[in-house]
């Protein structure tokens, strides 16, 4: 064997290549094929490309059925999680990864805690493909724990209070208006407001299939909402076509989520209600149901919530306060 004389050992047991003043770490096994060919491409500067790559296991993954029968918003959250492993350990060969080496990623990525539990998430996906195509056998990434959001960077969304309500609605301009009112009449997410098109609005109701639960869905228009929505279409001086979005930009394109995020947040500015977002448009509405009476699954009907959690939270806060106004009048 070929003694490899720029090789560094850190005190934790890490191996890396010295070159020219800079470290390259060897992921591989020592006295493993894998060390050598890694060493040697380190050298040699020609980091070749194994054919069991993540590369080119996340192009295999990606024409099979576990991502073929995935709803539109999961491959949008697992897409970003691919796009990061290839930037980090594309080349590298998956036979070599270790649960070590999992858990590293997931803390290098603590200070955003959603993207970092993705990451285990995504490897125990890819890995069960990798079993399958016989890569390996095993599967070193399951049973990662997941990391907790901290408690000071935890945000809870407020509901919007009925003073900020009209205050909206009295002083908004046309465009965050209009948003808002898709927001809350709707009860949906907002990444499923972007999606309204004038063919899903009947006059009455707009139809929605949505993002994350790909559930079909009808949802019959509050007042509020049917009156902006009709103000916006006789804006628009024609007839939009059926595929034109109900939300576009000035220039008439489609307007995008981060767009609509950038104008109800500068409106909100404006009105001093930055305390109030777009997530929380959807818990307003959720309240709104509650106050009239409706049940869970009536909610959950509208909104679509594949759980009850969330229902149980803010439709529960909604009926405590009535209940209290109402035992409040008792009292007289």
């Amino acid at each position: 064997m070929v003694k490899k004389k720029y090789l560094w050992r850190h005190p934790a047991g890490r191996i890396y290549v010295r070159l020219k003043g800079r470290l390259y770490r060897i992921h591989a096994q020592e006295g493993t094929e894998d060390f050598d060919r890694e060493y040697w491409e380190i050298l040699t500067g020609k980091r070749m490309q194994a054919k069991t790559s993540w590369n080119a296991l996340i192009e295999d993954y990606r024409t099979s059925d576990r991502w073929l029968g995935l709803k539109p918003r999961t491959r949008q959250d697992y897409d970003k999680v691919m796009l990061y492993l290839r930037e980090k350990i594309g080349p590298r060969d998956v036979k070599s990864l270790t649960r070590s080496d999992v858990i590293a990623a997931q803390k290098a990525n603590s200070h955003r805690t959603r993207f970092a539990n993705y990451i285990p998430q995504m490897l125990v996906i890819l890995c069960e493909h990798a079993i399958d195509l016989g890569w390996i056998a095993n599967n070193p990434a399951k049973g990662v724990r997941a990391l907790k959001t901290p408690q000071h960077r935890k945000k809870e969304h407020l509901p919007w209070p009925d003073w900020a309500v009209d205050k909206f609605r009295a002083e908004a301009s046309d465009l965050p208006r209009l948003i808002f009112e898709i927001g809350v009449g709707s009860v949906q997410r907002p990444g499923d407001w972007v999606g309204f098109r004038w063919g899903d609005y009947d006059g009455d109701s707009l139809t929605l299939r949505q993002n994350k639960t790909d559930k079909p869905l009808v949802l019959p228009c509050t007042a509020e909402l049917k009156s902006a929505l009709d103000t916006a279409k006789a804006a628009l001086g024609v007839i939009p076509i059926a595929g034109k979005p109900i939300l576009s930009k000035l220039d008439g394109n489609p307007m995008g989520y981060r767009y609509m995020s950038q104008v109800m947040l500068r409106e909100r500015r404006r009105l001093g209600l930055e305390a109030y977002d777009l997530h929380a448009l959807r818990y307003r509405g959720v309240q709104e149901l509650a106050w009239q009476g409706c049940t869970d699954d009536e909610i959950a009907a509208y909104s679509g919530h594949a759980t009850k959690a969330m229902i149980e939270k803010y439709a529960g806060e909604a009926r405590q306060v009535m209940r209290a106004r109402q035992a409040r009048e008792k009292r007289k």
